[in-house]
This record gives C-alpha cells, sequence and structure tokens, in this order.
C-alpha cells in the first residue's frame, strides 16, 4: 500500500514540475514551427501539425524520454526540393514511407550504427543547410522572395538591399534585434521566457500598433478540414524512393545524435536508441498521413525542456497538447505575425548552426577539411552530394591516416637500426616493404616497433621479412609480435573517422532547430 502511495506521490511531483516544463517548451516551440514550415515551403499548419505529433507520439512511445521532437530546420531545405519537385501530397508520403523505413530500423535495433557518421559530416551538413537558410530568408526579411538556389540568391542581394521594402524590412530586422539582445539582458526568471518568443511576439506588436502592411501567417479556420492527404507517385519512383530514403537516413541520425546529446544534460533514465528510433518513425508516419512536415529529435526544445525543470516525458506530450489547443481554438492568433519576422527567426537559428566551437574543436582533430566539403557541397550542390563528399573525404582521411606509416633505416656502427611510427596497415605495407629493402642481406638489424595500430597485414609483413632476413644469414632483434599487437590493440586512441567519438556527435543537431 505504502509502495503505491509513494508511486503516487512521485507521479504528482513530476506533474507539477512538467506541466510548467511543458508550457515553457510550448513557447519555444510554437513559433519555430511556423518558421520552419515558412522555410520548407509547405503551409503554416503543417509544421504545427509536426509539432502536435511529434510532442504526443514520440512523447508516448519514444526510449529518450527527456527528448522533445518536431520539426527541425535540419530538414528544412531538403523538404523545400521536395516540395518543389513532387508537390506537398508526395512529399506527404515520402514522410510517411520514410517513417516506416525508420520503423523498421528500429525494429533491427540498428539505432547505434548511425552514431558511426562523422561529427564533421554532420556539422557540415548542418552549416551548410544554415547557410542556405540565413540566404533565402534574408530575402524576405528585407522584404523580397527567396531565390531558387544560394548562388542566385547572393547574386540578387544587392538589389534587395538598395530596394529595402519598408515595414517588412523594419520588422525583420526588429526580429532579429530582438533575438540576438534578448539573451543578454534576460535574467533570473526572466531567462525563462524563450527568446523566440519575445522575438515574435515584440515584432508582430510592433506591426499591429503600426498598422504595416505585410504579408502575415494564414491559418485554416477549421485545421482538420484542410488537411493535406497524402499521394503516391504516378511515376517518377527513382525520385520518390530517393526522398523517402534521405528522409528516413538524415532523420534517423538528427534524432539520435540529438538522444546522446539530451542524455549528456540529466541524470535520470538513459536513452533507449531502437526504442527512440521506431517512436520517431512511428511520429513521421502519422504526420506524414496528416499532411505534417518530417520529425527529428530536437536538441533546442530538448534543452529548454530540461532547464525549465522537466522530470518525465509527459512534458513533452504536453507541449504538444498545448500546440494542438492552439491551433484549433487561436488560430487567429497567429494570423497576426508577418512572415518577416518567422524569416527573422529562421536567419538567427540558421547562422546558430555554423557553430564557431565545432569547428575549433574540428580544427585540432584535424578534420576540418571533411567538414568544409560537406559545407561546399551542400551549399554549392545539394543536400545528399554534400554528405556524399563529406563521407568520401572523411574515408579517405582514415585511409590516409591508416597508411601514415613512417620507416627510418639508420646503420649505426655495424648493424641498422629501423624504426617503425605511425599506423602499420594494410596501407603501408607497400612503404614498410621498400624501405627494408635497404637492409643488406646477412646484416645485424636491430627493429623498434613504435607503432599505435598495428593490424594483421602489418604483422605478417614484418614477421616474414624478418624470417626471411634471418636464412639468408642476418639478425632480427625486436620486441615480440604478439606484445606490440595487443598494446596497439587495447590502446585508447579515438577513430579517425569519428574523430572525437560521440562527445562531440553531440551536437549534430545543435542549435539546429
Amino acid at each position: 500500500m505504502s509502495t503505491s502511495h509513494g508511486n503516487a506521490g512521485s507521479a504528482w511531483k513530476n506533474l507539477a514540475a512538467d506541466l510548467p516544463a511543458s508550457l515553457v517548451v510550448f513557447l519555444v516551440a510554437l513559433p519555430l514551427c511556423m518558421g520552419i514550415a515558412l522555410a520548407s515551403g509547405a503551409p503554416i499548419v503543417s509544421g504545427i501539425i509536426a509539432g502536435v505529433v511529434g510532442g504526443v507520439v514520440v512523447g508516448l512511445l519514444g526510449g529518450a524520454p527527456m527528448q522533445v521532437s518536431g520539426p527541425a530546420a535540419g530538414l528544412a531545405v531538403m523538404v523545400f526540393g521536395f516540395i518543389q519537385t513532387m508537390g506537398l501530397a508526395m512529399t506527404c508520403a515520402a514522410v510517411a514511407a520514410a517513417g516506416v523505413l525508420q520503423m523498421v530500423f528500429g525494429g533491427l535495433k540498428v539505432a547505434r550504427a548511425a552514431l558511426a557518421i562523422s561529427p564533421a559530416v554532420i556539422h557540415g551538413m548542418l552549416a551548410g543547410i544554415g547557410i542556405l537558410i540565413v540566404l533565402g530568408q534574408i530575402h524576405i526579411v528585407l522584404g523580397g522572395s527567396p531565390q531558387s538556389s544560394a548562388w542566385q540568391n547572393i547574386k540578387e542581394l544587392p538589389e534587395q538591399l538598395i530596394g529595402l521594402h519598408g515595414p517588412a524590412a523594419v520588422l525583420g530586422l526588429v526580429t532579429i534585434g530582438l533575438m540576438m539582445v534578448w539573451p543578454l539582458i534576460g535574467k533570473g526568471k526572466l531567462k525563462l521566457v524563450p527568446a523566440p518568443l519575445v522575438a515574435v511576439v515584440g515584432a508582430t506588436a510592433v506591426s499591429v500598433f503600426w498598422g504595416a502592411d505585410v504579408a502575415r501567417v494564414q491559418l485554416p479556420e477549421n485545421v482538420f478540414s484542410s488537411i493535406q492527404l497524402p499521394t503516391l507517385p504516378s511515376g517518377n519512383w527513382g525520385a520518390f524512393i530517393a526522398a523517402v530514403l534521405s528522409l528516413a537516413l538524415v532523420a534517423s541520425a538528427e534524432s539520435l545524435l540529438c538522444a546522446v546529446a539530451t542524455d549528456k544534460m540529466h541524470t535520470g533514465p538513459r536513452a533507449n536508441l531502437d526504442k527512440e528510433l521506431f517512436a520517431q518513425g512511428a511520429a513521421n508516419t502519422v504526420s506524414g498521413l496528416i499532411g505534417g512536415l518530417p520529425i527529428t529529435g530536437v536538441i533546442v526544445r530538448s534543452a529548454a525542456n530540461l532547464s525549465a525543470g522537466a522530470k518525465s516525458r509527459w512534458s513533452a506530450v504536453m507541449h504538444g497538447l498545448w500546440l494542438l489547443l492552439f491551433v484549433t481554438t487561436l488560430g487567429s492568433v497567429a494570423g497576426l505575425v508577418p512572415l518577416t519576422v518567422l524569416a527573422g527567426l529562421l536567419v538567427v537559428v540558421g547562422t546558430k548552426l555554423v557553430n564557431l566551437h565545432h569547428i575549433r574543436e574540428l580544427q585540432k582533430r584535424g578534420e576540418v577539411i571533411v567538414y568544409a566539403v560537406t559545407v561546399a557541397g551542400v551549399v554549392g550542390i545539394n543536400l545528399l552530394a554534400g554528405i556524399g563528399l563529406g563521407l568520401l573525404v572523411a574515408i579517405l582521411r582514415l585511409l590516409w591516416r591508416l597508411g601514415s606509416v613512417k620507416v627510418d633505416v639508420k646503420q649505426a656502427h655495424d648493424e641498422y637500426l629501423v624504426v617503425v611510427s605511425g599506423s602499420l596497415t594494410f596501407v603501408g605495407v607497400p612503404r614498410l616493404s621498400t624501405a627494408l629493402a635497404q637492409v643488406p642481406a646477412g646484416s645485424k638489424v636491430r627493429v623498434d616497433l613504435a607503432v599505435d595500430t598495428l593490424d594483421h597485414s602489418g604483422f605478417e609483413a614484418i614477421e616474414s621479412w624478418s624470417d626471411t632476413h634471418r636464412k639468408t644469414g642476418g639478425s632480427v632483434v625486436m620486441e615480440s609480435l604478439e606484445e606490440v599487437w595487443v598494446r596497439s590493440g587495447t590502446s585508447k586512441t579515438s577513430s579517425p573517422v569519428l574523430g572525437h567519438q560521440v562527445s562531440n556527435n553531440t551536437l549534430a543537431s545543435e542549435g539546429a532547430r
């Protein structure tokens, strides 16, 4: 009996913390859901649907109870391209199909595999997306329209600056200013008031009192009657399948890396990544079927959730219910928000995706080239090309590191000293063989193996050469190869592809929402 009373008391205590936290997350999520829909080229209601489904479905089913899910800026550029080429109805079908694929991934328990993606590629992808969002949305801030590519946006920018479009430009710049200033002046309890809410409410209030004639958010009077049902393609299945695969892979990687990052922010139950991936898939399937945007775990909302004192998954669930309540009863309030204000919000969000801390960390580890290539590919070509180029450079860098063996051969009196350092793997065996060929047959040789990595090919190459040298009348003195192999195999070095391991995977998604 006492146990049941204790559980009930704990539940009420959690609810007392989760209720105010859910309101804070709702206030953070609402403007971002609308802004991400704008950046995706989708109806505003599609962003709010994704926010509702992400909160409720992932909140109830997920394996990372403190993570908050919803539409993310990290997918906005990808979704914009799909809507332009396939239309909204077919994009929704791709989102639903991607969700099914994510559920399969979760059922097969492959979630940990997503953490093997190089952090440099993830950070580069998000930075490239951030640059594209800024280049597109700055045109709306200035009162114009975004162009079809990054180059076109850059080319048209001087003309937009010269012909500033009055009220729209002022309101957009006011939004950006409030977003940047609020974190500096918000002290004490004011810190709980999120900067996106302050910026959107403040700039909207200015527009109302000013009576500014600007384009505003349009929400349907009856949300349920305006739901966009998905449509399968009648042809061009290749583009549809590519959209499904890319959405499933990128959304899965973002969500799982966000879950790992969220785990580092609290001391509660650890995330079950396979269960979380299955829940993300279920949410995307539901969202796609009712006209919503794709969903991922969102680090900004998750951090706000924890900062506001959330204790359980019910905070995320309730934030989704608040979004639903808002869109069904107070949609006319959203109609006051100028589109240029949401664009200003996205400019700041996009800027934060280019994280200088990550760049400095990657520079220390020699991975900044992977980051730069990924950014250039995302901005200059497209998202998938950028990710592909980044992974290619990461793999080439790995092969170079694995082959970076150094072999010094020196003659000292009547013997030869061979010093082998670096990584002695199959890639470096040709270099080793070339160096050892300098040692005359029948000579005395001392081998110093100062390697940090020794694979089977390197082991056999050294062993084979030493046996052959002894058979030709020479002598070889060196440490036991078995001991070297064990020592190099147990040394705590980080993988050159994974870079700084999971700790820097944390912000695949940081600032991405």
